[in-house]
């Protein structure tokens, strides 16, 4: 007996390879965690899932003045959630697509546009396999989306955003900065239903191990959560760049750093912030506008 609960947490305690496991879908499409993680996009007064209210709002008046968004421009936000970026950008006339694959946020997104009366097409479907015949002059990924990838899958992501967008077309994202990796520290911690029942609405124990792999500079929250029945581990991993990593790995998939910022709300680049934002172009050769 006791030598198969120390099996077990030595395998909780266990640190993997990097983005050696992807649990994200089990994350955003479990119906009690997706159901949670609703809330957390919708509180606006927080900086979880989603940015605050007051952030968005900057961040959108930014984005239409800045990429001179109107009806004849097409937006393609990947990761939209629940549509609060997308409900917002559609205001300023401009045909706007959201692609996520929370079945649950998608959903709360076409029935708010559907409320508003805005003509927005939300789709199911993971942006990492996206396809369609129209060509975007913008593509927007915000809250630091793309830091939950690893190598292989950002490469994979900016290229289909490179065959997404019109040549000229410009791309908005945002990551974690290495001042941020700097912050993080390792930690083991244990709690009866850890973060107040977030992982499931019966009792469990949860367990969470930060991992810090200071050569790739990645960070791992790794959940442990065992209830009656079984025991899931979920994989939160994080990338963190600096500005030259960054621009290397855009570059490398034949697109163009146009711009780095402090943040998609537009502030001036800050070199001590834990993110910053870059503004990306496609090449104009890059293809024939359709």
């Amino acid at each position: 007996m006791f030598g198969e609960m120390y099996a077990q947490l030595m395998k909780i305690n266990e640190r993997p390879v990097p983005f050696q496991y992807v649990t994200a879908e089990e994350l955003w499409n479990d119906e009690h965690t997706s159901s949670r993680m609703l809330a957390c996009h919708l509180d606006g007064s927080v900086d979880i899932s989603s940015r605050k209210t007051t952030f968005i709002d900057r961040s959108v008046e930014f984005i239409v003045s800045y990429f001179g968004l109107d009806e004849n421009k097409r937006v393609a936000d990947f990761g939209c959630g629940p549509g609060l970026y997308t409900t917002r950008l559609a205001r300023s006339g401009a045909e706007v697509t959201g692609i996520d694959f929370s079945k649950r946020s998608i959903r709360y997104a076409r029935d708010q546009s559907a409320r508003l009366g805005l003509q927005i097409e939300h789709i199911h479907a993971d942006y990492l396999d996206f396809e369609t015949s129209r060509r975007f002059d913008l593509i927007t990924l915000i809250m630091c989306d793309f830091c939950a990838l690893g190598p292989e899958r950002r490469k994979r992501l900016l290229g289909r955003m490179r065959s997404l967008l019109k040549p000229g077309g410009r791309i908005l994202l945002d990551v974690y900065s290495l001042r941020a990796f700097e912050k993080r520290p390792e930690q083991t911690f244990y709690a009866p239903d850890l973060m107040d029942g977030f992982w499931s609405k019966e009792p469990y124990f949860g367990f969470l191990n930060t991992f810090k792999y200071e050569q790739a500079r990645v960070v791992l929250d790794k959940y442990t959560i065992v209830d009656k029945t079984k025991t899931r581990t979920i994989y939160n991993w994080l990338q963190y760049f600096d500005t030259d990593s960054l621009r290397r790995e855009i570059e490398d998939c034949g697109l163009v750093v146009e711009e780095i910022l402090a943040n998609v709300a537009g502030d001036v680049f800050a070199p001590e912030s834990d993110e910053f934002a870059v503004v990306v172009t496609n090449p104009k050769n890059a293809g024939e506008d359709p």
